[in-house]
């Protein structure tokens, strides 16, 4: 199964599901991963200089390569500015990377994560798997992820929480996930920060009791087509 990833930022896809990705690559599937955002093409980011972006993405890629993917996009969405860009510039970015990559099963993050870069790329990929287009009638699986620091700091009652309806076993790859994470020493923090391989290893373990087995990754899943 020709499977996408979708990471506003490089470590999501870590963080949120490094040991489904490990998985998915040892069950032999064709995996890709995009990272969208970036510095910006044209003019310097108004936040950080580009050199970040340089560090970013070289631990990107080790991160990427201990979890076993070959095939890493990256795009140049300006990050933390994805909100600010016009709609059918946004849709243009998604809808090539999802007609590069042909998937059956996408992976995107949760719609009402904290971050608004992951909010608005959920929307833009939403675009893509409407099945009016032969591209989008080919995505066989919607998957959302839950990214720690991100996730979970939305307002309770005012939107919807992450209530997961998919797991994934990831007893024996959450080594991997924790090695991958390792390799972002820029963006990781000790604990208690939730971007610490504690928390990593407590979330895991406690999605992992809600279905009995050692360890797991949870996702709500929007379309499952059998």
């Amino acid at each position: 199964m020709r499977v996408l990833i979708v990471a506003p930022h490089a470590d999501d896809e870590t963080l949120g599901m490094g040991g489904t990705i490990a998985r998915l690559v040892d069950e032999g599937h064709d995996v890709t991963v995009a990272i969208l955002t970036g510095h910006g093409e044209d003019e310097p980011h108004p936040l950080w200089p580009r050199s970040l972006w340089e560090e970013v993405r070289s631990e990107a890629r080790k991160a990427i390569g201990v979890l076993g993917v070959e095939r890493l996009l990256f795009e140049e969405i300006p990050a933390a500015r994805v909100a600010d860009q016009p709609v059918w510039k946004l849709n243009d970015v998604t809808s090539r990377v999802v007609g590069e990559c042909e998937p059956e099963a996408l992976y995107v993050p949760f719609p009402f994560d904290l971050h608004k870069d992951h909010r608005e790329l959920f929307h833009s990929f939403s675009v893509t798997w409407r099945p009016s287009s032969v591209v989008g009638r080919a995505i066989r699986e919607v998957h959302c992820y839950e990214v720690q620091s991100e996730t979970h700091w939305n307002i309770p009652g005012v939107e919807p929480g992450f209530l997961p309806n998919h797991w994934v076993d990831i007893s024996g790859t959450l080594d991997r996930k924790l090695e991958a994470a390792a390799c972002y020493e820029s963006q990781m923090r000790p604990f208690p920060d939730a971007r610490s391989a504690e928390a990593l290893v407590a979330l895991a373990r406690w999605r992992g009791a809600q279905v009995g087995v050692e360890a797991a990754e949870a996702f709500v899943t929007v379309r499952l087509l059998r």
